[in-house]
């Protein structure tokens, strides 16, 4: 606007001086235009005057018309710049309201600034998003079509978001499909490799998962720690599951637990969570005597305290010679409560009840531990030391409501 209003002003001072000049000169020249029936004649600055006045005037009508086209753009509701701002005012308030919990009102403003935008994607997935917290599935689909049919190169980031949807409203199997149809098509693509991770853990299928372990791993899909991590839960799921199928299985109970356990490698029959898994299931269908051979194997060769508290609830085939056993790790953790316990545990399978009291008091001078307490206080009982029995089992009573949430009793 600056820069008009001075040529304006230029446009003026030019004329005016030309108007000086044409009265100040005696002889301002002549000149003469002629075509066919047109004749022009006037003086040199006259005609000087002229142009720059029509120039003037020309300059003025386009500004006239370039600030009426301006000023349409503004009034005018359909113009192209009133559209794109409409959609742009739209799409910000349905994600301010998308993120504040506003569902229906996200769903109008996101679908209204899908409907105006060249690139609706995020705009039609935020809608779906809002549609399916308001329950209506069909139309969070719809709108998820509609973004594949305006934008058919982002297919990867639609069905992504569509399964993370199918998951929401209790839909794993349609889930399942649409993860496994986009792996087909992109077998690396870490993002897909991670959901079908999730899905597949959240379901429990975890021959699935395993299988899937290899892509995982190759493709960076997660971290190392989070690798095994997942890995491990993997296979203790995996070792759930066969001890759960050898239930029924009459003598053939223990063959699905043994050959899920051979299929990990040796490093990892030598992990001591997946010991006290494959150990802890053995006991489920009864065969004790093969877990604490199996735990005695591995703590001979390692010792683990988690691996020694189910050793000790364990019936061994030998439960004398079990005992001796434990007793040799005493010599190098002579400070380990849980192997104290463990051990007062053993000296009741064989029978020495004074032995077991000594280990469990011992085991509660390092830790006072609800199970010690309630064990020793169950062989009080026994022995006729009631007061103290009783002592001990209100103390495991209040060992075991620390965990428990701060809930209002009866006086």
């Amino acid at each position: 606007m600056k820069r008009i209003l001075l040529l304006t002003l230029l446009a003026l001072l030019v004329l005016a001086a030309g108007a000086y000049a044409l009265v100040q000169i005696e002889q301002p020249g002549y000149v003469l235009v002629a075509y066919k029936s047109f004749r022009y004649e006037s003086s040199l600055w006259g005609t000087l005057v002229l142009l720059a006045s029509l120039w003037l005037l020309l300059f003025s009508l386009r500004l006239l018309f370039r600030l009426l086209t301006a000023s349409g753009r503004v009034v005018n509701p359909w113009s192209r710049r009133n559209r794109t701002r409409r959609v742009q005012l739209s799409a910000e308030q349905g994600l301010l309201d998308l993120t504040e919990g506003r569902w229906e009102r996200a769903l109008r403003h996101l679908r209204r600034a899908a409907e105006g935008d060249a690139q609706p994607l995020m705009h039609y997935l935020g809608a779906a998003r809002a549609a399916q917290e308001l329950g209506r599935y069909e139309e969070s689909d719809s709108l998820l079509e509609q973004a594949l049919r305006r934008q058919p190169q982002a297919e990867l980031a639609i069905a992504l978001a569509h399964a993370e949807l199918q998951v929401g409203r209790g839909e794993p199997a349609a889930a399942l499909e649409t993860l496994q149809v986009m792996r087909e098509r992109h077998p690396r693509h870490r993002q897909v490799l991670r959901q079908l991770q999730a899905l597949y853990e959240q379901q429990g299928n975890w021959s699935a998962l395993l299988g899937l372990l290899p892509e995982l791993r190759k493709n960076k899909a997660l971290s190392d720690a989070a690798l095994l991590g997942l890995e491990q839960r993997a296979w203790r799921g995996r070792l759930a599951d066969a001890g759960r199928s050898g239930l029924n299985a009459g003598e053939a109970a223990l063959q699905p637990l043994t050959q899920a356990w051979q299929q990990l490698t040796s490093a990892q029959r030598h992990d001591p969570q997946l010991l006290l898994a494959y150990a802890e299931q053995l006991r489920t269908l009864g065969a004790e005597s093969e877990a604490e051979e199996v735990l005695g194997k591995a703590l001979k060769r390692q010792y683990d305290a988690r691996l020694v508290a189910l050793y000790g609830e364990l019936a061994g085939a030998d439960p004398a010679r079990q005992l001796q056993t434990a007793e040799g790790w005493l010599k190098q953790q002579p400070a380990d409560a849980e192997l104290l316990l463990a051990l007062g545990r053993l000296c009741l399978r064989n029978r020495l009840w004074d032995k077991a009291r000594e280990y469990f008091d011992a085991s509660l001078g390092l830790t006072r531990s609800a199970a010690t307490c309630a064990e020793l206080a169950r062989l009080l009982a026994h022995q006729g030391e009631v007061a103290r029995s009783n002592e001990l089992f209100q103390e495991a009573l209040g060992l075991q409501q620390q965990r428990l949430p701060n809930l209002p009793l009866p006086a």
